[in-house]
């Protein structure tokens, strides 16, 4: 009788607890379908809110539109831009040494960071150097490559390897690591080539910081196209700006920083989702 007491006292406070919890989640879910389509909302409006007031800002008279025109000042300018057949000009030569850099930087990157990561010689070797060369920024650089490279491709290239070079080496060196040393030594002791070995174990498991590291390095890559085109060019969207500035075209100056900076999120964007397709177990 005494346990039956038990039990059903508890069933008879349990189910209420029972209920209360199927309620508050039921509750639960709207809030947070609401809180989702607000955010939605909030994100959507950002952008034109931000545009309105630098238009408000701008033509109050606060602030000189010479130098700080006006959205509509700037659309007009980029429009101009791209009526004129120079911005699909200056478009292609920046996205070649952007693209062209960071595939042979993240290349480069890659293999030496598994030789780095995978065999201690090569890392005593190499990456007291590395970690001295690291900081130094690319635009440090651009006295000497024009003097090594005139104003020659070779050098834009240069300056856009380096900086995606040491970024995607470390998230290498990092991952090759971390892979669980028990498994490679499995992998010996059942007699797998080394080469086969490095392909589906050491490279496979450092593959999430490799990507990492290459999506770090794709914003990278136009930080370094600054150096890059004012190392001395003819084409290209930092050497436009830089040829605005001159002739105080602020608006084109503006619009310029807003094509690069669209670029480069659409390129973010893009590898973001090809990494989650091929990291897929992340």
């Amino acid at each position: 009788m005494e346990i039956g007491t038990r039990t059903a006292m508890q069933d008879g406070t349990s189910a209420p607890q029972r209920i209360a919890v199927r309620s508050s989640g039921r509750n639960r879910r709207p809030d947070s379908a609401r809180l989702r389509r607000l955010n939605i909302l909030v994100g959507a409006l950002s952008l034109p809110l931000f545009v309105g007031l630098w238009e408000l800002a701008s033509r109050s008279g606060a602030v000189n539109m010479v130098l700080f025109p006006p959205p509509t000042v700037v659309a007009a300018a980029v429009l101009e831009w791209i009526r004129s057949g120079q911005f699909l000009v200056d478009l292609t030569a920046s996205l070649y040494r952007v693209t062209t850099g960071f595939m042979v930087g993240g290349a480069l990157g890659i293999l030496f960071g598994i030789l780095t990561g995978q065999f201690p010689v090569m890392s005593s070797l190499l990456s007291p150097l590395f970690h001295i060369l690291r900081p130094i920024p690319p635009i440090a650089f651009v006295p000497i490559v024009i003097l090594w490279f005139g104003l020659s491709e070779a050098g834009k290239l240069f300056l856009v390897v380096w900086g995606v070079f040491f970024t995607v080496w470390l998230s290498t060196h990092i991952g090759v690591q971390k892979v669980d040393r028990g498994l490679i030594r499995a992998a010996l002791m059942l007699g797998t080539p080394r080469r086969q070995m490095l392909q589906e174990i050491v490279l496979l498991g450092a593959l999430p910081y490799i990507v990492v590291g290459l999506r770090t390095a794709v914003s990278i890559s136009f930080y370094t196209l600054v150096a890059a085109e004012l190392a001395g060019t003819f084409a290209g969207i930092v050497y436009r700006i830089e040829i605005a500035q001159q002739n105080m075209q602020t608006g084109q100056v503006m619009g310029g920083l807003a094509a690069l900076g669209l670029i480069s999120f659409i390129a973010d964007r893009l590898f973001a989702v090809l990494a989650e397709r091929t990291v897929w177990w992340r």
